[in-house]
């Protein structure tokens, strides 16, 4: 499972990325769900970034005045039409770090998460109702099953199951 290097374009600008293997890991979740997805429109970008640039991306384009964690594009009006093109990506160090520690896995692991759920969005995928979210999670768990990552919804599905 490898992805054509072409096919992730990943800027790193902002601080402490540098704890991971930032590449490495895009290249693979990319390959993931290139595997998985049969119709990945290529390429991807992704931009590894702060929270203070997460903030002003969510300000501007969803009207929330705070970071968040992952940002999908999808490519909107793309002048050429035999240009094929999935979106972009954007993902801010703190807020990661912060839900990583929080959930006590590593910050790898969390990035791919957060990279699979974006490129699924990227794909349609939408978490907008239950069974919606269903279909997200379900997915979001086989592709980082395939990458080695555990199931970042385990918790949440054990507390529905005694609820």
């Amino acid at each position: 499972m490898s992805a054509n290097p072409d096919k992730v374009d990943l800027r790193i600008e902002g601080a402490g990325w540098e704890e991971i293997d930032a590449e490495a890991l895009a290249r693979r979740c990319f390959a993931a769900v290139e595997n998985a997805e049969k119709d990945v429109a290529a390429p991807v970008s992704i931009l590894l970034t702060d929270d203070a640039a997460m903030r002003k991306l969510n300000a501007h384009f969803r009207s929330k005045d705070k970071p968040t964690n992952v940002l999908s594009f999808p490519p909107g009006d793309i002048p050429w039409p035999d240009y094929n093109y999935l979106g972009d990506l954007a993902l801010g160090f703190e807020t990661c770090k912060r839900e990583a520690a929080e959930k006590n896995i590593s910050l790898a692991d969390h990035a791919a998460h957060l990279m699979v759920h974006g490129m699924l969005h990227l794909l349609g995928y939408d978490h907008e109702n239950d069974a919606e979210a269903e279909e997200m999670e379900r997915r979001e768990t086989e592709i980082l099953a395939a990458l080695g990552v555990g199931d970042p919804y385990a918790e949440s599905h054990a507390e529905m199951e005694r609820g």
